[in-house]
């Protein structure tokens, strides 16, 4: 095939990540873009954007080396701002999805905020809060080039004693409020000021959580964690009767006073989060028992009372227009948006609360199925990024997952000792599966025609054959004498290879009348088997970091890869050596095969995931999962002024020094492993615990500990030798268009990459002319025209002008299409289920009228 994956690294080409499943939110506060469809969440040490409108998701390529406390975005919404744990920023082009200056603050920061003019930021952390200047900005600004240092440091404010954790800009971004932990307030202003001093804003019992301007700037509201509302006037001091002045006549200055007080009542529940929308008047407090309150200012009048879960809420928002509401749970990683006119959801989103263990492309290539510790199978659909369904009929850890190559039925593994069999058209669990004895699956592989499926188990050493029509034990398979740890089925034969700890892998023929088996000896114990497409190879991985290649048909060892370096990487902070000389990240755990079968892709307990070319053994790739500080496992080695006499800083637990009871409060397990109960005492090792690639292996899967990381490759050229002589430019493109000359505009037009651009070549074009500009499209386009033809069907009205373009590339490019169908299998696919979807939407219509004429005539 042509678009191999050895071809495609010869040529110097590199996989791209993107896009992040399986977790949509971790911790951090939660944006709406300033036209309020778009919602931005972090997501460990990156940033995903959830398209509200168009049901799509994708995250940001930029990456931090912590994970990110908090975010803002600019007034225009061009300009996205990100903060990790230590203090070190980001700044990105938010539309570009490019990062466009890194910086790093003295400090941890807790409280960030844009002005409304976007001119600068306010950041605060331990006490003192910045002020920052943005880079001008051309034909804008006073200046008309760009500048060599976009941050410059404005002015810095102390006053407060503890943390600052929330900052509110004035409408005219000359003022600004901070809440701290000191349980006070405090408004600054940007410049000096005639006749202003800092006011400081006191009466709360607890930290502040927020303080906000009114619409008017003529009130203040602020909100503390025991759920005291206070609204703020700047009045004169009262009377003795009650009467209040705005000024008094002796030239006494009105003062900021405490006009109402109002507490929420919800119990014992704390307040975790809140926000105020000034111009619809509307407050929004997410408690630590997973209630949400939304009130109407200045009346605290209460609109909306609703328990979304059962923990606390750690984030909220509310967008430009005020309709909808986010709320992010970081214990669950729940993310939600709600309309709270409508009284209905908008998102609802979870990712897995435990580590997810196998995933699976569905055969058409759209879907992605995830399996966790938590006992919860997912259903993710790639390209909109989104969890379509989630199934919990398993009581225990899910341990694999498996399509069968035919339909839409998936099978699954527990430890609860169940098999089970779902339909995904239905969405059901149609069949289950269990062994005469309690038993602990480990692994599964499902048959080619999907009517046999097989299990293995790590407390017994036989694999169980069912059959999936009748739901019956068929037989058991004896001969290992260790726990079964892996199998895979051939796609073209009725073999099975299993894998065991007994050091030995074995090929079953399960049809034969004898089911008698090969038996294969290596030096160490089996993690990790998989089968060639072609069912001629069986690749096995060892603990002793080998990767050996057997021949099926003839059972003898066919080449071998030293993978030990290869797999070595990142060091624990529990760890006395160092990474190079620790052998429990020295194997790979899960192998898989391309579809060409020319590559195979491993990963294990370590950062790096490695793609070899199995006819010379060589590394081809080598890709570093994550390098977020915040897990274990990153590092290659460790700084030694983080490590004490008690050992490393990381892992010593502080809270015991925090001034909020509530904070000093330690409610976990001792050295609990799994789950938030560990949060405080073991830190998350980095691992790859499945790969998969798609079913055109121009893409592929990697379950890690930071989620489901998709990395797509990019098959266009990087370098085009085609009419280089000519500028491209927009104007080039619409000279093109004015010259008739419809070929070279459109291929202008796709490596400008402008849809806007593209969309108005395409429209252009004459019928008559359509022919001769897809019979001279170098091929290199292809793929990118079939993508914009199925956008532009499902979305611009003119079917015939879409159905003549696809007409003329199939006449003139059938034939590279269907040699390369791995391709461009995808395309095809998604064109047709277009068009189809088009022919019931006409059809539906076309009985519509006739069933309305009918009854028409039928009257007088």
């Amino acid at each position: 095939m042509q678009g191999d994956l050895s071809r495609y690294f010869a040529q110097h080409r590199s996989n791209k990540f993107s896009n992040l499943l399986g977790k949509v939110y971790c911790k951090g506060n939660l944006l709406f873009t300033p036209d309020g469809t778009t919602l931005i969440s972090p997501v460990g040490n990156r940033v995903t954007v959830f398209d509200l409108v168009n049901d799509k998701s994708y995250t940001l390529p930029c990456f931090h080396r912590r994970d990110i406390v908090r975010t803002c975005l600019n007034s225009r919404g061009n300009l996205l701002l990100s903060v990790d744990e230590d203090g070190r920023c980001v700044l990105t082009n938010f539309h570009r999805r490019l990062a466009l200056y890194h910086f790093t603050f003295k400090h941890p920061l807790s409280a960030l905020a844009f002005s409304p003019s976007g001119r600068h930021f306010a950041a605060g952390g331990a006490r003192f809060i910045e002020v920052w200047h943005m880079p001008d900005v051309p034909g804008v600004d006073s200046q008309d080039g760009l500048e060599f240092a976009p941050f410059r440091r404005h002015r810095i404010y102390a006053g407060h004693h503890d943390q600052v954790q929330h900052i509110e800009w004035s409408n005219d971004s000359r003022f600004f409020l901070s809440a701290s932990k000191d349980l006070t307030a405090r408004i600054w202003s940007a410049d000096p000021e005639e006749k202003f001093s800092p006011t400081t804003l006191a009466g709360h019992r607890e930290s502040l959580l927020g303080a906000w301007f009114s619409n008017d700037q003529e009130d203040i509201y602020t909100v503390s964690q025991d759920g005291a509302l206070f609204q703020w006037n700047y009045i004169q001091k009262p009377f003795e009767n009650g009467s209040v002045v705005a000024n008094d006549e002796n030239g006494t200055p009105p003062q900021w006073r405490i006009s109402q007080r109002h507490y929420f009542m919800q119990n014992d529940a704390k307040v975790m989060s809140a926000a105020f929308h000034a111009e619809c008047g509307l407050l929004v407090v997410g408690f630590s028992n997973g209630l949400f309150g939304l009130y109407e200012m200045p009346d605290c009048s209460v609109i909306h009372t609703l328990s979304i879960s059962k923990n606390d809420i750690n984030a909220v928002t509310l967008n430009l227009s005020g309709e909808w509401l986010a709320f992010g749970s970081s214990k669950l990683g729940q993310l939600l948006v709600w309309e709270w006119q409508s009284e209905s959801y908008i998102l609802k989103q979870q990712g897995h609360f435990d580590s997810i263990t196998d995933l699976a492309f569905s055969p058409d290539g759209q879907r992605i199925i995830t399996a966790a510790d938590d006992g919860k199978i997912k259903v993710w659909d790639a390209p909109s990024g989104f969890c379509t369904a989630t199934f919990t009929e398993h009581t225990s850890s899910v341990t694999g997952c498996e399509f069968a190559r035919k339909g839409n039925v998936l099978f699954t593994s527990s430890l609860d000792g169940s098999v089970r069999a779902w339909d995904l058209v239905r969405y059901r669990n149609f069949r289950a599966f269990s062994a005469p004895t309690r038993l602990s699956f480990s692994c599964l592989a499902v048959d080619p025609s999907g009517e046999v499926v097989c299990a293995g188990s790590t407390d017994s050493f036989d694999i169980h054959i069912w059959s999936v029509q009748t739901g019956q034990l068929l037989d058991q398979l004896s001969g290992h004498e260790g726990p079964v740890s892996s199998m895979a089925f051939a796609s073209t034969s009725d073999a099975l290879v299993s894998g065991s700890w007994d050091n030995t892998v074995r090929i079953w023929s399960i049809f034969g009348r004898t089911q008698t088996s090969e038996s294969l000896q290596l030096p160490a114990d089996i993690l990790a088997v998989a089968f060639r497409p072609d069912s001629k190879q069986v690749a096995v991985s060892t603990l002793d970091g080998q990767l050996t290649f057997w021949s099926s048909e003839e059972g003898t060892q066919e080449s071998g890869i030293d993978n030990r370096r290869d797999a070595s990487g990142g060091r624990k902070l529990s760890d006395r050596r160092i990474a190079a000389n620790t052998a429990g990240t020295k194997s790979f755990n899960c192998i898989v095969y391309s579809a060409d079968g020319t590559c195979i892709l491993a990963g294990g307990r370590s950062k790096y995931i490695c793609l070899y070319d199995v006819q010379s053994g060589t590394l081809l790739k080598k890709i570093t999962t994550s390098a977020n500080l915040s897990l274990d496992g990153t590092q290659e080695f460790l700084n030694s002024r983080n490590l004490t006499d008690a050992g490393p800083k990381s892992l010593l637990d502080e809270n015991r020094e925090e001034p909020d009871f509530e904070d000093r409060l330690d409610r976990t397990l001792p050295r609990t492993i799994g789950g938030t109960p560990s949060s405080k005492h073991l830190r998350q090792l980095i691992r790859t615990s499945a790969i998969s690639f798609s079913p055109t292996s121009q893409a592929f899967c990697a379950a890690t500990t930071e989620g489901l990381l998709i990395y797509s490759l990019d098959t266009t050229l990087q370098f085009d030798p085609f009419d280089l002589e000519i500028d491209i430019t927009i104007a080039a493109v619409i000279e093109a268009v004015e010259e008739k000359d419809y070929l070279r505009a459109l291929v202008l037009a796709f490596r400008l990459n402008e849809k806007s651009l593209i969309r108005r070549v395409y429209a252009a074009t004459p019928t008559a002319s359509i022919d001769l500009v897809a019979q001279q499209l170098p091929r290199v386009y292809l793929a990118r025209l079939m993508g914009f033809i199925n956008e532009a069907t499902g979305e611009t009205p003119p079917l015939e002008l879409n159905l003549l373009w696809i007409e003329a590339i199939l006449s003139f490019h059938g034939g590279y299409i269907k040699g390369n169908s791995s391709m461009h299998m995808t395309g095809m696919r998604s064109i047709k289920k277009t068009i189809a979807k088009i022919e019931a939407d006409l059809s539906r219509l076309g009985d519509e009228n006739v069933y309305t004429l009918d009854y028409l005539l039928s009257q007088q």
